[in-house]
């Protein structure tokens, strides 16, 4: 097994406190117990060779250290680990978010130097989506934990090449979309490199010609998954209740998120995290999607 470190500047503001804060209480991909000391520590696949990856994360002043070890691709494990917590995106222009925007100047100051993270790949984002269809969160998480527990590589969730080969007893046509889910990944359709790659339109629309995974799926894959940074939720209903609440219902969605340019997932999720966090949703298991 070898091991790479390597330390990444960070452009712009970020807190790993804040960043494993919100991760600890994201209950469709929720870190496991983490050490007493102030890094983040996982096990993922990386999305290049499927390789099960340890990885340990760690801040020094306006950078983060990175440590990956496993048998795979360590540069593009690094590469993901970067993508999967947005620390490859240029967030100096974030700030000025809150200077056009007092909303999010005030979900700034709650979550400072935060940015989304949670999925480790648009794969494992994908299996949430079919998981979670029309049953509750917190009995599609206690499904994704029996996979993983049962069927993943020491923590990590299960391949596709694993999930192609299962035959789980799963509500509805879970067990079927699941195969595609994997398939596509199996053909890189799912890559977080490849999809980021692409326009945010293109990525959607690839996203839902895989089987079972309509516009609400595409949206949590591609803004939760890949982390693309600048496109606005057009099918979450509790972010649509959440903007009217703040901003009354007078102005359009369109126009106040204008201004959120170029960081409308951002601006997004962290409206979604505060609004968990007031209603106590992320104590009854109902973390942002």
């Amino acid at each position: 097994m070898d091991t790479l470190e390597t330390v990444h500047p960070v452009d712009g503001p970020w807190s790993l406190a804040t960043s494993r804060r919100f991760w600890e209480g994201f209950a469709p991909a929720a870190l496991a117990a983490q050490p007493a000391d102030d890094s983040i520590r996982g096990v993922f696949l990386s999305d290049t060779d499927w390789q099960r990856t340890d990885m340990v994360i760690t801040q020094e002043g306006g950078s983060a250290r990175i440590l990956v070890r496993g048998a795979g691709d360590l540069a593009a494990a690094t590469a993901q680990v970067l993508r999967f917590m947005s620390l490859d995106i240029d967030g100096r222009g974030w700030p000025d978010v809150a200077d056009r925007d007092p909303v999010i100047a005030a979900a700034q100051r709650r979550l400072p130097g935060f940015r989304p993270c949670g999925f480790y790949s648009p794969y494992e984002a994908a299996a949430w989506a079919v998981l979670s269809q029309r049953i509750q969160m917190r009995q599609a998480a206690g499904i994704k934990t029996r996979l993983t527990e049962e069927h993943g590589e020491d923590g990590a969730f299960p391949s596709p090449s694993t999930l192609l080969e299962l035959e789980l007893d799963l509500p509805g046509r879970k067990n079927e979309y699941l195969h595609a889910v994997a398939e596509a990944a199996v053909d890189g359709v799912l890559s977080g490199e490849r999809l980021r790659s692409l326009t945010v339109d293109e990525a959607l629309r690839q996203v839902q010609e895989i089987k079972g995974l309509g516009p609400f799926a595409a949206e949590l894959i591609v803004i939760r998954g890949a982390n693309f940074p600048d496109v606005i939720p057009q099918n979450e209903g509790r972010l649509s209740a959440e903007i009217e609440e703040q901003y009354g219902a007078q102005r359009s969605v369109e126009s106040i998120t204008e201004v959120w340019r170029p960081y409308r997932a951002w601006a997004a999720v962290h409206l979604r995290a505060l609004r968990e966090e007031r209603t106590g949703e992320i104590q009854r298991g109902r973390a942002p999607r």
